[in-house]
């Protein structure tokens, strides 16, 4: 059973030498056999996934497409490990993600198609997770950037982010965000993280080891917050209705909230 963590980092399939690295820094990692590596340079990826073995437990792997031909390739080559989770690239259809039959599916919304159809995804019963993507989304609707110069996003991709995020959570699916692809820019991936931790995201996907370490510190609470969780959890025991705390009146959501916290700081 796959154990998803906060920090989930894209290797190529191709480079086994950053296996081990981007295992240990990392709270899993996804072995990539689509965009990361160049076509001609597939089947020696899928060579490196049966012999360079990771735990399947901390392990996605990003399949091609349904309907390509490395689709097929790359699930042929999964036979021969251990490996259960897949990610499958540019879902658009629940069909072809349900016919996946023995795989965990974390399915990648990253058209257009795919991201109006994330609700129809989500219920298939293989599919335990869904994530979004903005780069391939743009391109896929004839566009040139998904974000501003001040590194926001623009409303579609902004759009597709709630779509994908409301369909999981609809369905009881975890919701992975999008990567941040400015690798020097800590500060801009610390407020993206910090967002979508408050939004309800279960897990970011990053593209550098460097940037584990921001994506744990945005989902582990401070120990002020926990503390804070826990005394008004405490009171809740004691009211039996809304009541004022910290000079905020808190009810039924609030509470849920605290829950939530109090899960985050015991599995970050």
């Amino acid at each position: 059973m796959f154990t998803m963590g906060p920090a989930l980092l894209f290797c190529p399939a191709d480079r086994p030498e950053r296996y081990a690295k981007a295992a240990e820094r990392a709270d899993a990692v996804i072995l990539d056999l689509e965009d990361a590596v160049a076509p001609q340079s597939r089947e020696q990826a899928r060579r490196e996934v049966i012999g360079q073995q990771l735990d399947p437990e901390r392990t996605i792997v990003r399949v091609n497409p349904p309907g390509t031909p490395d689709h097929a390739m790359d699930l042929a080559a999964l036979r021969h490990t251990s490996y259960t989770t897949i990610m499958v690239a540019k879902s658009e259809n629940a069909d072809a993600l349900a016919a996946l039959q023995g795989y965990d599916v974390v399915a990648l919304c990253e058209t257009a198609l795919g991201v109006l159809a994330a609700p129809q995804i989500a219920l298939a019963p293989n599919v335990c997770a869904l994530m979004w993507g903005a780069e391939d989304l743009v391109a896929s609707l004839g566009g040139t950037s998904s974000r501003f110069a001040s590194g926001t996003y623009r409303d579609v991709a902004r759009h597709a982010r709630s779509q994908v995020l409301l369909a999981a959570g609809a369905h009881g699916k975890a919701a992975i965000d999008s990567v941040y692809v400015d690798i020097a820019d800590l500060a801009g991936l610390a407020a993206e993280a910090e967002d979508a931790v408050a939004s309800g995201f279960a897990a970011k996907a990053i593209i550098h080891p460097g940037q584990a370490g921001v994506i744990r510190d945005a989902y582990r609470p401070s120990a002020d917050d926990v503390a804070e969780a826990r005394e008004l959890l405490e009171l809740a025991r004691r009211e039996p209705g809304a009541f004022s705390f910290r000079g905020k009146m808190v009810d039924g959501p609030l509470i849920k909230h605290a829950e939530q916290l109090l899960r985050r700081a015991e599995v970050t």
